[in-house]
């Protein structure tokens, strides 16, 4: 008996052991997915698919001694591309001939889209390895990441074996259905030509200039009382935004302001607006994908809960936010 029990004492020893050993294997693969996505050079073209929607994108990522340098060209509709240095975004609007410009920007561009948090996964998914795939003709790991509640949609990421780089990332809803995807068709990882890295509107001198002003790291004493289980405020930030007049067009002394707050999981992320209320926008919500955007009036505010995240998570946050006065 005392044998027995021995044994099957040093039995479950090892399979806690084996256990631990699996879960920092994994946080090791997303700590390496995350490196890849910021310090790699890269260059591809990736495609969104939400709903009947597919847009095109082509992305150019590079680092140097200054940190990070990022080139993102919208691809279908109105032609737009972003410019990034670190943190520092400039939109190049070409129909409207306009550059907006806007500091204290989070990277959040696909294949970055995982987040500070994501050591805090194995908190909100169970997460599995599953099967070698392919995308873009590169081999890449399938890793589930199956949700523990009902207050996040599950995810299946193809890591590249190589570098580490994400290559697809898939949502799935509670049937393991495919709601949203984002994945590169072509992909070259290495030395990026730095021409590239430009605008690709060289006459801007008399485009417009705007800047965004976002002041981060603000405690404007909004709150959300009940956040579901894992999700954690990552940023809170106060957006000015300048208001054109409707005749000629000028800005108005005075801008619009928007607290915005961030929160997320390590995957899914929920973002909070605040702001006045115009009273001229009616309350309803609307999905689409994996996107569920709900308004609300409270007081004189009103707010905006916009996340990649079921129905059900949003109406918690949107119902639960609160104001303290500091």
């Amino acid at each position: 008996m005392v044998a027995s029990l021995g044994a099957t004492a040093s039995v479950a020893v090892y399979a806690q052991g084996a256990e631990a050993q699996e879960a920092q294997n994994t946080q090791n693969t997303l700590r390496r997915a995350q490196q890849a996505a910021q310090k790699l050079n890269y260059s591809g073209t990736f495609i969104y698919q939400q709903a009947n929607q597919i847009r095109t994108s082509r992305i150019f990522h590079a680092v140097d001694g200054h940190g990070e340098l990022e080139k993102l060209e919208i691809l279908d509709g109105k032609p737009r591309e972003y410019l990034r240095r670190n943190d520092e975004v400039s939109c190049y609007l070409p129909e409207s001939k306009t550059i907006q410009l806007e500091k204290n920007v989070t990277q959040e561009v696909f294949p970055a889209i995982l987040n500070m948090h994501a050591q805090s996964l194995p908190d909100s998914y169970v997460i599995k390895k599953a099967e070698i795939s392919r995308v873009a003709g590169i081999a890449c790991q399938v890793f589930n990441f199956e949700p523990k509640d009902a207050l996040r949609y599950g995810y299946r990421l193809c890591l590249d074996n190589a570098s580490g780089l994400l290559l697809r990332a898939q949502t799935v809803n509670a049937k393991r259905e495919v709601i949203e995807q984002i994945a590169f068709t072509q992909i070259e990882i290495g030395e990026v030509d730095r021409a590239r890295l430009k605008p690709s509107f060289p006459n801007t001198a008399q485009w417009q200039v705007e800047h965004l002003t976002v002041q981060a790291n603000v405690n404007s004493g909004w709150s959300v009382r009940f956040l579901p289980a894992g999700f954690k405020k990552t940023r809170e930030m106060r957006r000015l935004i300048p208001i054109s007049s409707p005749v000629n067009g000028s800005v108005q002394a005075k801008p619009h302001q928007v607290i915005q707050m961030i929160f997320s999981d390590g995957l899914s992320s929920i973002s909070v607006f605040v702001e006045p209320d115009t009273g001229s926008r009616t309350e309803g919500s609307l999905q689409q994908g994996a996107m569920t955007i709900m308004g609300k009036r409270q007081a004189e505010y009103w707010l905006t809960v916009v996340g990649e995240v079921p129905f059900a998570a949003i109406k918690q946050v949107i119902n639960s936010i609160e104001f303290k006065s500091k």
